[in-house]
């Protein structure tokens, strides 16, 4: 089994059954090329046709990949889908800190970085327009992000741990273990939802999707801080800035946009970032003598 060193065991092992699958092979290529061609055609045309929501949208994309998520992924990708969704929101809430003035734990499901991110069912997810609301989490940790403060707490951030997102239910993975036919894996779901997006999506809500990744630059930012006295965590961190985009938050043009790197550039560091702020606490600042 090949292993990338700067990512979880976890992961490298999805990626490893993936590699050997007929999508993977076959079918991830064919995606990735025909993607190109729709974004060239799409855009101009919301431009002219579609630039704002009509309301029928979100409930669109989450239908269909809701759909794909109960028929079509395989454990794998339904389970990587899934853990990124709560994920997410808890790490955003571990680097805003106990110095958030706007923490308020809300019971809105499956929006706002303070909502209630248990998947019960496939339902509860199209229901609460799961995509959408995922997508704006990007936009609100930036909103509330402030850096003196965190800069002010770090001590006290790096001595607290994210919640456990495995106290989050995960109900809705018991659907896609009964009804689905298996057959996409991880790389090509995501790369299908952001084919999704592209195709139904209005031109607003579309370039809001693609622009959501400016959050990994804050928490790539946030993590340099955390692990400053952690050499071997700087060296797994800096992966994560080859890519200029990761600081250009794709919000040049849509066209630069690489759905390719998602899976690794966003899904994977929230996973690296998790485990890293889970099992390898951030090491103290040593005190001046």
């Amino acid at each position: 089994m090949n292993q990338f060193p700067y990512i979880t065991q976890y992961v490298n092992e999805v990626f490893a059954r993936e590699k050997n699958r007929w999508d993977f092979i076959y079918l991830r290529p064919i995606i990735v090329f025909s993607y190109f061609f729709q974004r060239t055609i799409s855009f101009p045309l919301k431009f002219i046709f579609h630039r704002f929501p009509l309301g029928f949208e979100a409930y669109l994309i989450d239908w269909w990949m809701t759909f794909g998520l109960k028929y079509v992924a395989t454990q794998d990708a339904a389970e990587l889908l899934m853990r990124h969704v709560q994920i997410e929101p808890l790490l955003y809430r571990h680097i805003l800190g106990p110095h958030d003035a706007s923490y308020a734990p809300t019971d809105q499901p499956l929006n706002g970085i303070d909502g209630d991110f248990n998947l019960e069912s496939i339902d509860v997810a199209l229901r609460n327009q799961l995509t959408v609301g995922h997508d704006l989490l990007s936009y609100e940790v930036v909103d509330r992000f402030d850096r003196e403060q965190f800069l002010a707490n770090l001590a006290k951030i790096r001595a607290t741990r994210p919640a456990d997102h495995q106290a989050l239910s995960k109900k809705v993975l018991e659907e896609n273990q009964k009804h689905s036919y298996q057959l996409l894996g991880p790389t090509n779901i995501v790369l299908l939802i952001v084919t999704t997006i592209t195709l139904f999506g209005d031109l607003r809500t579309t370039i809001t999707a693609l622009n959501s990744f400016g959050s990994d630059s804050l928490l790539l930012w946030c993590m340099k801080q955390l692990y400053a006295n952690d050499r071997q965590a700087q060296i797994d961190l800096d992966f994560f800035m080859q890519e200029v985009s990761n600081r250009g938050h794709y919000n040049s043009s849509a066209f630069f946009s690489n759905p390719s790197q998602y899976l690794y550039y966003h899904i994977v560091f929230d996973e690296v970032c998790y485990e890293m702020l889970t099992k390898r606490p951030p090491v103290p600042d040593v005190a001046a003598d």
